[in-house]
């Protein structure tokens, strides 16, 4: 692959809903111009950007692909971002590294949630933004429709630059409202046809709203349009290109992936029309040593910076990160630049780029171009590499919060450290999932953005590491607590020939209301009743009970423990003896006082269309939860409730079923509260199964 400046760069993503055909068009455009001698197809498992065996078998993308295509004299590096909601951190990767995204759009069903969201973040990340209404293949494909469609929900900044040209409801060609020209489909090409005569008055009316469009753009265009009434073509070319470019001209174009149609329009717009790296303001970044933010432009004269954006585990050639050039230019001699993340420096013995898995080597790569490196040690996605004579640093990809979290372990003993050194490897790749331990309950967890994502996580560590993992339900992190107080005695006498153990004290438990304190130990001892050597472990064996419950075995929170009387041996009193009778006393207090069990309550925030208030707001009254307030945020409706923490398992599968997948959340421990009685019943009854289950292992 040559050489390409800046200028002649194009960095566009192809994002959406799942299933709209974005795969299957970019393997259209790799045959059309010639990088694959054949059409690949996901459902046969052929693709050559979908390539991961997790990918092949499910038929969906998993990861992004980087596609990179010359095309008249310039270079596009397209990336096929994933559609499905749960692999919604390759959307933010790819928004990164790109300066224009075109959302695809079903030809027969219009718009769909995942063309939603990622409009919102396509705006979000301020890139120029176009949709291509895609399979005009399929029978009951309706342009005029769709188009529409966009339009009432984007406005008038939505301009068509093509509309399709249909026989008998085959997909034949298209007339190109630029040009004011028709084309005929031959093979891979499209030739000169006429305008079909009843095409006419609506290639004429989508003519005018183009010219508009494109007066819209400049304040000097729409003056010599408002004087003229229309402008020229030249002056139409400028005027798209401005608009685009500034985000005031929504382009849209029609294809078909499926049958090959469209792609060398599709193209040509894209090198014509869509900005390159050297359009842009630049990227604000923080310098190093003064901390304070500079603005990175894309130019070859800059000192060499870049950010990687994607980070791919592979089990024959290692780590690779792919990485776009901010500024600066890199080759493929040995280079070692600094990541300023973790402070190391980092060597280039390789430059490249990548087709699917296919690497294809470069010798110099310029300003704004999108490359990928081999074996970095020390760098993950996100971090910043760039020359030690400049150091900077981008700011951080940000991910979603995990929605959805489970308990994960090894599925055959023995391999825990398979496991999670496989799931390192496998985060460094996808971010957007996490791998913790719950304090609380000591159990290693699992988080992502759905049940898909985490299933997918299991998959590949199986295909990848040949090793198995399990899911299940996260333990819910119960506590216990007193309702009243009492004063009980504990008395620890044992005489077994020679020294004997004696140690007596009388304890007040009662409740801390106030929520000051889990656990608080008082001294009231007056008089010597108990030596002052002895309340220590009096209170150490204390402190060990309240780790587990008279109730389930859960730790005890909010209670006071005082100790105020006593008696002792000379002889036979001990730290040991003091520390057991404590444990006497605890066992008896508990449960003396009124033990209860408490569950965790977590605030949750809801954010949905005014349309599903209703469903969500009774969803989460059946989950026990209270709703606390609505707030109007971003033209939606913010609800606010606290919920207990057993009820909100899978709570993101049924939101996403819910409200179309439009509804996301977040959810954040708020406080403990008792459980009602007959709920608490079955949570201890299966607390002692398990204590029983397990006594008998």
């Amino acid at each position: 692959m040559k050489e390409y400046q800046t200028k002649d760069i194009r960095n566009i993503a192809l994002v959406g809903h799942g299933g709209e055909g974005k795969t299957t068009l970019v393997e259209a455009i790799l045959y059309t111009t010639g990088l694959t001698d054949r059409m690949g197809r996901v459902a046969e498992g052929t693709s050559s950007i979908d390539y991961d065996p997790e990918e092949v078998k499910r038929g969906i993308s998993i990861s992004l692909g980087l596609a990179p295509i010359e095309w008249k004299n310039s270079k596009i590096n397209l990336i096929d971002v994933p559609g499905y909601f749960d692999m919604v951190g390759e959307l933010g990767c790819a928004l990164r590294a790109v300066e224009g995204a075109l959302i695809m759009v079903n030809a027969v069903s219009g718009l769909a949630v995942g063309g939603e969201k990622a409009w919102d973040a396509c705006q979000e990340h301020g890139v120029a933004t176009g949709f291509v209404i895609n399979q005009m293949d399929r029978e009951n494909a309706n342009f005029p429709k769709v188009l529409a469609e966009l339009q009432e929900k984007y406005g008038t900044n939505v301009v068509p630059l093509q509309m399709p040209i249909l026989e008998d409801g085959a997909f034949v060609g298209y007339a190109d409202l630029v040009k004011g020209k028709a084309y005929r489909f031959q093979g891979k090409d499209a030739v000169d046809t006429e305008v079909p005569s009843d095409m006419q008055d609506e290639l004429e009316s989508l003519r005018e709203a183009l010219v508009e469009g494109a007066a819209m753009a400049d304040d000097a265009l729409m003056e010599k349009f408002f004087e003229d009434g229309t402008l020229s073509d030249e002056d139409v070319l400028d005027g798209l290109r401005k608009g685009i470019r500034s985000g005031t001209v929504n382009p849209v174009v029609c294809a078909s992936g499926f049958e090959n149609k469209g792609t060398y329009p599709l193209l040509n717009m894209l090198v014509d029309f869509m900005p390159s790296p050297a359009d842009t303001d630049g990227t604000p970044a923080i310098d190093v040593e003064s901390g304070e933010e500079i603005i990175i432009k894309a130019d070859d004269a800059e000192k060499f910076s870049a950010l990687v954006f994607k980070t791919i585990s592979d089990n024959f050639v290692g780590k690779l990160s792919l990485f776009k050039i901010m500024s600066g230019t890199l080759s493929s001699t040995d280079y070692t630049p600094l990541n300023t993340n973790s402070g190391k420096m980092e060597k280039v013995a390789s430059l490249g780029t990548m087709l699917g898995k296919k690497q294809i080597p470069i010798s110099v790569m310029h300003a704004g171009d999108i490359g990928v490196l081999a074996k970095l040690a020390a760098t993950s996605t996100g971090d910043t590499l760039c020359s030690k004579h400049r150091p900077v640093k981008f700011p951080p990809i940000q991910f979603p919060e995990p929605s959805v979290t489970f308990a994960v372990s090894a599925a055959k003993q023995g391999e825990e450290d398979k496991v999670f050194g496989g799931l390192a490897r496998l985060q460094e790749e996808d971010p957007s999932f996490v791998v913790g331990k719950n304090p609380d309950t000591g159990e290693s967890i699992i988080s992502g953005q759905g049940e898909l994502h985490l299933d997918i996580v299991v998959s590949k560590l199986a295909s990848k590491f040949n090793v198995k993992a399990q899911l299940n339900d996260p333990k819910i992190p119960y506590r216990e607590t007193i309702r009243k107080a009492v004063k009980v005695q504990g008395r620890h006498k044992k005489q077994s020939g020679g020294h004997g153990q004696f140690g007596d004290i009388w304890v007040e438990f009662e409740p801390i209301t106030d929520g000051s304190s889990e656990f608080e130990f008082v001294d009231k001892v007056v008089g010597g009743s108990v030596p002052r050597q002895y309340i220590p472990a009096v209170e150490k064996g204390l402190r060990d009970c309240i780790n587990h419950g008279v109730l389930a075995g859960y730790p005890v929170v909010n209670l006071r423990a005082s100790l105020v009387d006593g008696s002792y041996h000379p002889v036979d009193s001990s730290e040991m003896a003091f520390k057991t009778a404590a444990s006497l006393a605890f066992k008896k207090g508990m449960a003396d006082a009124n033990p209860v069990l408490l569950e965790p309550i977590m605030k949750v925030e809801v954010l949905v269309p005014d349309e599903y208030m209703g469903d969500v707001i009774g969803d989460l009254n059946r989950r026990r939860g209270r709703i606390m307030g609505m707030n109007p945020v971003k033209g939606q409706q913010e609800v606010v409730g606290e919920v207990p923490m057993a009820e909100m398992f899978k709570y993101a599968t049924d939101l996403r079923s819910m409200t179309q997948a439009r509804g996301s959340f977040k959810m954040t421990f708020d406080h403990y509260e008792e459980m009602p009685s007959n709920i608490a019943a079955k949570v201890i009854e299966e607390a002692k199964k398990s204590m029983t289950e397990d006594d008998d292992d």
